[in-house]
């Protein structure tokens, strides 16, 4: 069985919406900033990306937006957006025929913080009694399905910025296993103080105050990343249920996809890039495709400069000779590394470059660093038949995804 995507829906720095997303994106719009919704002075990072004009009423009702985080408010908001996108309504076919398997890095850390305060400050009669579901990092997974009515074997992938990807390979896996139709993807919201100071941790966000001058993938000034808040949701469909149904638009089959681990570290990476190139491989490999078929590489792009030069070997080992030739882009440089959410976007991004012949350039790059690589300045028409998306996680995950034009 084939796996295709037939809706996409967005909640991302660079705007509500796949053709916001697209239109911000070709544009070159920097939308990381300073952190709005709390005085991030006293914190190393005071930068991030976050979603313009993103409010709970627009897309929920009062009564669940206050039994959940924003996080899962992204999701739901997403959701629904691929699913009008793909003109799929879960209530006209079987309830077991419709699965929901998002990706997860911080689950609902703001609704948490907000109620271990109020613990805190006023004891444990103060603690909403959603708390023990609304941090809970699988709660946008349930939150989806309990909102459209499915009943399909669903998940949550937990791999921090690999987590997009794995949902999308998790999702094909349940289709060929009988399931029809998965809503997947992933959002993230890690923008409140006890975010912020969990991800300080890790020693990879940029310092720079200055919006331009921090998260810079493959730039020889690369100082870190700076955080966001957003991703994508995914309407990803058995292709024969899809073309039965007629689905309006198919934009890309899900031809190939892959993970590996370093294995090395919980904190530092591996010493080269060997497992995310076993990774590429494997996804190009179980593609049906070899690497002189690629069109266009969705670089993971960290903005740390050992990270980025890990990433570089690892193109430079999967694609040989041929590596000053591939075009490698990483737009997530104009609106911030989003954990799992990232890498779902990655993946609309890739999508729509399949549908519209365009390669879009790497965000925020000034100053391209000596990697050997074709990095995309500027948007790029061209043919572009096969997507390879690259993603990693803290910890040692790696991630691939190859995307076809169906």
């Amino acid at each position: 069985m084939s796996a295709v995507i037939t809706g996409l829906g967005v909640v991302s720095p660079g705007g509500i919406g796949a053709a916001e997303h697209w239109r911000s994106t070709l544009a070159g719009e920097l939308r990381v900033g300073p952190i709005e919704t709390f005085d991030a002075s006293r914190y190393g990072t005071a930068v991030a990306g976050q979603v313009p004009g993103f409010r709970s009423a627009d897309h929920l009702d009062d009564r669940l937006a206050v039994q959940t985080d924003r996080w899962t408010w992204m999701s739901l908001a997403a959701a629904r957006m691929a699913l009008d996108d793909a003109d799929y309504d879960p209530a006209a076919h079987d309830p077991y025929a419709t699965a929901v398997a998002l990706g997860s890095g911080a689950g609902g850390v703001e609704f948490g913080q907000r109620e271990i305060q109020a613990l805190w400050a006023q004891g444990r009669k103060a603690v909403s009694a959603y708390q023990s579901i609304a941090w809970f990092y699988a709660a946008s997974t349930g939150q989806v399905s309990i909102k459209h009515g499915t009943k399909g074997p669903s998940s949550v992938l937990v791999s921090d910025g690999a987590g997009g990807l794995d949902s999308v390979g998790h999702a094909r896996r349940v289709i060929r296993r009988g399931t029809a139709a998965v809503l997947a993807g992933g959002t993230e919201a890690p923008l409140c103080p006890y975010a912020l100071a969990c991800q300080s941790a890790n020693d990879r966000m940029t310092v720079s105050r200055d919006p331009r001058r921090g998260y810079k993938p493959f730039d020889v000034a690369a100082n870190g990343y700076a955080p966001g808040e957003g991703g994508a949701v995914l309407v990803v469909e058995d292709e024969a249920a899809a073309a039965e149904r007629r689905a309006p638009q198919v934009y890309a089959r899900v031809a190939g996809y892959a993970a590996t681990h370093d294995a090395h570290h919980h904190r530092e990476p591996a010493p080269d890039g060997h497992h995310l190139s076993r990774a590429m491989v494997r996804a190009l490999d179980d593609a049906g495709v070899g690497p002189d078929d690629v069109d266009l590489v969705i670089a993971d792009g960290a903005g740390s400069p050992d990270l980025d030069a890990l990433e570089a070997q690892a193109l430079h080992e999967t694609f040989g000779a041929r590596t000053p030739q591939v075009p490698v882009t990483a737009p997530q440089g104009l609106i911030g590394r989003l954990c799992a959410g990232g890498s779902a976007l990655s993946l609309v991004t890739a999508a729509l470059a399949l549908r519209d012949g365009i390669a879009p350039a790497v965000g925020n790059l000034d100053d391209p660093a000596d990697y050997g690589l074709d990095l995309v300045r500027e948007p790029r028409p061209q043919r572009v038949d096969v997507v390879l998306v690259a993603a990693r996680g803290y910890g040692g995950f790696n991630s691939a995804t190859v995307l076809v034009r169906p």
